[in-house]
């Protein structure tokens, strides 16, 4: 049964990870991270996928929040996402359905809602 991982980093305390199957979601969990998204989202991944009786390799796709939240939490997940879509092989594609094909990659380009703020405000 084909399934598509769906990540959203797109809160800066919270990591949502889904699976879906066709237009349904069949699985999902949210994690509070505590600002610690980037230590943890990929452990969280395989814990998930295992506790579905999921392998990467076997998904059909990755699907990746993209558009709203803070620039990090975003690009930390459309990263991920790249990521593991190059090397497993798996399709990579925003939420929206948009792909990008770069150089025979299928990658997605992060959609910023606005410039970072790196600093106090």
């Amino acid at each position: 049964i084909s399934m598509i991982l769906i990540i959203d980093t797109t809160k800066p305390n919270l990591i949502t990870l889904a699976l879906k199957q066709k237009s349904t979601i069949v699985a999902s969990l949210d994690i509070d991270t505590n600002r610690n998204q980037s230590e943890i989202l990929l452990p969280e991944i395989e814990k998930f996928l295992k506790a579905q009786k999921q392998k990467m390799k076997d998904l059909e796709a990755i699907e990746v929040a993209n558009g709203e939240g803070s620039f990090s939490s975003l690009r930390l997940g459309i990263v991920t996402a790249n990521a593991l879509g190059y090397a497993f092989g798996i399709p990579v594609r925003d939420n929206s359905g948009f792909v990008t094909k770069t150089k025979g990659l299928n990658v997605i380009d992060p959609i910023y809602n606005g410039e970072p703020n790196i600093g106090n405000k």
